[in-house]
């Protein structure tokens, strides 16, 4: 794709540079694209955020990634610092050269994340960009910032372990969900997400744009899926104990979960409202299901084959039962749970991220955060038991017995404290329960198949198991 000029005509100020971005964009790890075909790139949009006095240049982009397999291009966001001969500690963040000046990822430099906690400190205004502190919010003033590593779909600096700065790498309009629901949170009092601190906002295509996100870090915590791998280790290595007598029983930890997840939906539904599950909105939801149905089928011989029997339960959502919809987490799994001294805490307020950003803030059934957190307690069972037994010739049913049984046992209390909170027990609506965890259970044959097929057993054998359920969930 040839580098696009601005509209009036001047020169791509990232132009000699597009080069250097098609190699570096697959290394990243926020880039979901990799293993496709990159046709090109264009700048959709570009701004110089630093004073001219100041050292390096800051800057922020959109680019627009075309790729051989699709129509629509997906647009990303990009922070750079650039300069004459960057700090050696900074090689690894280099993207390229653009005459005299080193381009690089301006979030790998500590003077950058340090100038952008200032900028939301002062709610100051730079170039298209507005850094907003949270009203009554004291965001700390401390050094430059350390970049998180291992994050997926975004970027993070954490400042002192006191702050956490989230650049939102997918560039979108409209205003990012986890920004909005953590404000929504942050008006009810909420002790169930981390304080919110500030933002940074913008443009894109005459839109507001959410840029990033400050909020406080959450110090000391463990996340709930390495917790739970490291209970479900326990109880295989212990073969003549039950899954409550084992030391590691995470089934404490997995109905405290369910209780702040019940406390989320309710402050959720305080702050913006509610409306019934009705059969117009239950089969609007429905067609999305069988959309995503059809999607998976096409790609999957596991999900082709059962297609006509998903479909079927699929279909039973008009007859599921009255049921409300309102603002959900919608991307909720045992690694959006974070423990802390205290109790727990959920982040990433996302959404699911194959949605389109109108999908995710749509409202939903709660239902569909309890499916994912009790998929997600299956996938830490059985993701575990395929790690313990990829040396074995066959598999041991009787660890696959005890895997379920932890699977069951956590569920279980998951729902246990989430009725306790909430006062509705998801089990007393077996088949709404059931049709969500199978729509999840399609969602996640799809994209285990695309990005970790090794794991594209866990949600096959889920599919199964809800295609032949025996009376009602388990209690």
């Amino acid at each position: 794709m040839p580098a696009t000029s601005p509209p009036d005509g001047s020169p791509d100020p990232l132009g000699g540079l597009h080069d250097a971005l098609l190699a570096w964009l697959p290394g990243q790890r926020w880039f979901p694209a990799k293993g496709r075909e990159i046709a090109g790139l264009r700048t959709v949009s570009h701004a110089v955020i630093s004073s001219p006095d100041e050292t390096p240049t800051v800057e922020h982009a959109v680019i627009a990634v075309a790729f051989t397999d699709a129509d629509a291009e997906e647009r990303y966001q990009l922070v750079l610092g650039a300069q004459h001969q960057p700090p050696g500690d900074l090689e690894h963040a280099v993207i390229g050269r653009r005459g005299d000046d080193v381009v690089y990822d301006g979030l790998a430099d500590g003077r950058i994340s340090r100038l952008f906690l200032a900028l939301i400190t002062e709610d100051a205004t730079r170039g298209p960009l507005r850094f907003v502190a949270e009203p009554g919010s004291e965001a700390p003033i401390v050094g430059p910032g350390r970049p998180l590593l291992g994050e997926q779909s975004n970027s993070s600096v954490i400042y002192g372990e006191r702050a956490i700065l989230k650049l939102f790498r997918r560039a979108t309009t409209g205003l990012n969900p986890d920004l909005e629901l953590h404000r929504a949170l942050r008006r009810e009092g909420s002790g169930e997400v981390a304080p919110l601190l500030g933002a940074i906002e913008g443009e894109l295509d005459g839109e507001p744009m959410t840029v990033a996100m400050l909020q406080s870090y959450a110090s000391n915590s463990a996340d709930g899926w390495s917790m739970a791998l490291t209970s479900v280790r326990d109880l295989l290595a212990e073969a003549d104990l039950r899954a409550d007598e084992v030391g590691g029983d995470f089934a404490g930890e997995a109905h405290r979960i369910g209780k702040t997840v019940g406390a989320v939906h309710l402050e959720l539904a305080r702050a913006l409202g509610t409306r019934p599950l009705d059969e117009a909105a239950a089969r609007d939801v429905e067609d999305w299901m069988l959309e995503r149905l059809d999607r998976a089928a096409a790609a999957v011989d596991g999900v082709a084959e059962q297609r006509e029997a998903i479909a079927g339960v699929l279909r039973g959502l008009t007859a599921a039962g009255p049921s409300t919809l309102q603002r959900i987490h919608g991307d909720l799994h045992l690694g959006q749970e974070l423990r802390t001294p205290t109790g727990w805490l959920v982040i990433d307020f996302e959404g699911e991220p194959s949605k389109s950003l109108a999908d995710r803030v749509r409202p939903d059934s709660p239902m569909r955060d309890v499916a994912a957190m009790l998929r997600s307690f299956d996938y830490a069972a059985f993701h575990q038991l395929a790690e313990w037994e990829q040396s074995a010739d066959e598999p041991d049913p009787q660890l696959e017995r005890r895997a379920q049984e932890w699977a069951d046992r956590n569920r279980s209390a998951f729902c246990d404290g989430y009725a306790e909170v909430t006062g509705t027990d998801p089990r007393e609506n077996p088949e709404l329960l059931r049709a969500y965890e199978l729509d999840k259970a399609v969602y996640e044959v799809l994209y285990e198949t695309r990005n970790r097929p090794g794991w594209v057993a866990i949600p096959l054998r889920s599919m199964r198991r809800l295609l032949t359920p025996v009376g009602r969930a388990e209690r």
